[in-house]
């Protein structure tokens, strides 16, 4: 396939809300790949290079994609008129600067203004294929060191020279990192099973084979190459170094709900920490580690404890799940989340790990030098976990209790509220390990607020876009902002206006976040009412914590609910937006 044709197909999508034709017209593209095309294809569709757990970002800024647009119309005198002149001076004889700036403001999407003016000096010609595209990508990608910025302007007008006008749309739109398809992983599956069947048939047994290796394009190839499903379910496995989607809680209200749903169960603390999954192996007699979030971002270098403490780990390999916290040096005492993840960084990690010390507290081992553990009753799985760690001072078992006694699970609850953690986390005493919220396995009873008359659980929101606000605010740029939850569909439902309870430093922050991902159309899949249309629009990237006074019936927003008195806690950086409250658990918090 060219990038051309693939990228026809991009432009087939783009417009489209539905998410069951986006789906159709994922697998028409499915349908024309080689096997070998597969894998970029599937990444490429979702903005990136590589799988999720994997980092190879562009670093260029959408100034820097200006810049080199300026310098292409500036070798092209006699297209786009005037004379050439260097790309980095802020006025030209023919103000190829001003001109490119000026479109970019109209359009607001850099991929269209990419499009618009290289429609001037595009000549037909033979269109490189998908894999050479996305080889030069990958390499302009790596391109690091001194110079690497200009090394990677440079290859990317090779491009500008190579590719047609569509195929550049969606390119710029790439090193960016705003595709704007309006599409994720799920409608991905979807499509994969629409390829062989017609339907959603193969859906949830591809998502379940996702949640233990999570390769999509890998997955996607492995799929389409074999055509039965046995075959495919042997062939895609747990693998060391990638990582499994998490287990994620569901919520019930009681103690009472709890044990009568589960029966028997395991309590442990809520630590109000970053998730953490860890995965140590060995190689020619050299041990090395590896650590993922919640959200599959890998973090090892940010965590030097890990390497310099896998002596304390009984075992040759190992996937483990746990939670990593901040300590007080001083008062040894377990800090808030807001100080722990400062200690996610690119910069001056040694010297932050001086001064935030952090242990890893581990509730479950996934798999043991090399054995497979998710489909191992919960019990069982404790057992082996306890008798890994070898009285180290950095991985601590997460201390617990089994009981099917409610009044104690209640009393163990509001034990750890009363420690300053986050109340307790239930699991079912048998339960395998199954990635997400499905199942009652997990559960979790979460009083952050502590108060009658105030939501039982906070709710971690989708920014959609903001509104700029009067008096005061008009120095922060924003004044209120409007949040919202998944809905059906990959739709983004809108659930609350939020304007009270941030400081003047929140403000701030929030508008610097907000200037990352802001666009000027909404995204295809945002439901809003016409009476809540934001003064600017943003990406779903954002995530954020809220609290509220109580949930009441909305004709406004389209979660068909609305919260009382919400409220900013925090920013989730450890959240994709895809790990953002649904509706359906809207409806169980009360």
């Amino acid at each position: 396939m060219t990038f051309a044709d693939f990228a026809q197909h991009l432009k087939k999508i783009e417009p489209t809300s539905a998410r069951l034709e986006i789906t159709r017209l994922l697998a028409d593209l499915f349908k024309d790949l080689k096997t070998e095309e597969i894998p970029p294809a599937v990444y490429l569709s979702l903005g990136r290079l590589v799988p999720e757990y994997q980092s190879l970002e562009f670093q260029l800024s959408t100034k820097m994609i200006l810049r080199a647009l300026t310098k292409h119309m500036a070798e092209r005198p006699k297209v786009y008129g005037g004379t050439s002149n260097n790309l980095f001076h802020e006025a030209d004889d023919s103000n190829y600067g001003q001109q490119v700036n000026k479109l970019y403001k109209q359009t607001g999407d850099i991929g269209e203004t990419t499009e618009q003016l290289v429609t001037k000096s595009y000549q037909i010609g033979k269109q490189p294929s998908l894999l050479a595209v996305y080889e030069r990508l990958t390499a302009i990608a790596k391109e690091s060191g001194t110079g690497s910025q200009e090394r990677k302007v440079a290859g990317l007008l090779a491009l500008f020279d190579q590719l047609d006008p569509t195929s550049l749309r969606f390119v710029a739109r790439i090193v960016v990192g705003k595709l704007r398809l309006g599409f994720s992983t799920m409608t991905v599956l979807d499509a994969l099973s629409w390829v062989k069947h017609g339907d959603k048939s193969d859906s949830s047994k591809l998502e379940e084979l996702f949640q233990k290796k999570a390769d999509l394009g890998l997955l996607a190839q492995t799929y389409l190459k074999h055509p039965g499903f046995q075959v495919v379910e042997r062939t895609y496995q747990i693998e060391l170094g990638v990582p499994i989607v998490p287990a994620l809680c569901q919520r019930l209200n009681t103690a009472k709900e709890i044990t009568d749903k589960m029966g028997e169960v395991i309590v442990e603390p809520k630590y109000d920490g970053l998730r953490i999954q860890i995965h140590l192996g060995e190689e020619k007699a050299k041990r090395w580690v590896r650590s993922f979030t919640r959200n599959l971002e890998e973090t090892s270098h940010m965590f030097p404890e890990l390497a310099a403490n896998l002596k304390d780990l009984k075992c040759q390999s190992a996937i483990l799940d746990g939670e990593v916290v901040g300590i007080d040096k001083k008062s040894g005492r377990i800090l808030p989340f807001q100080e722990t993840a400062t200690r996610r960084r690119k910069h001056g990690v040694e010297r932050k790990a001086a001064e935030l010390p952090v242990k890893f507290f581990l509730f479950d081992i996934l798999q043991k030098d090399g054995k497979s553990l998710i489909d191992s009753p919960l019990s069982e799985r404790k057992a082996i976990l306890a008798a890994l760690v070898d009285n180290s001072t950095v991985f601590v078992l997460t201390p617990f209790m089994v009981t099917k006694d409610p009044q104690a699970l209640h009393a163990y609850h509001d034990q750890q509220l009363q420690e300053g953690l986050e109340g307790a986390v239930i699991k079912q005493y048998d339960s395998v390990y199954k990635s997400g919220r499905k199942g009652w396995r997990w559960v979790k009873i979460k009083e952050e607020e502590g108060t009658a008359g105030k939501l039982s659980d906070t709710l971690d929101c989708i920014v959609m876009g903001y509104y700029k606000g009067r008096g005061k605010r008009t120095q922060f740029g924003v004044g209120a902002f409007l949040v919202g939850l998944l809905g059906k569909d990959d739709k983004i439902v809108t659930v609350a206006k939020i304007g009270t309870g941030l400081t003047d430093e929140q403000f701030r922050e929030l508008k610097q976040r907000i200037d990352r991902y802001e666009t000027k159309k909404a995204p295809p899949h945002y439901v809003v009412h016409r009476n809540l249309l934001p003064d600017g629009w943003v990406e779903p990237a954002l995530v954020v914590e809220v609290a509220a006074d109580e949930i009441t019936r909305s004709p406004l927003h389209s979660a068909g609910k609305a919260l009382r008195f919400p409220r900013l806690v925090k920013f989730r950086d450890d959240k994709r937006w895809q790990d953002a409250t649904t509706v359906r658990e809207l409806l169980t918090i009360r």
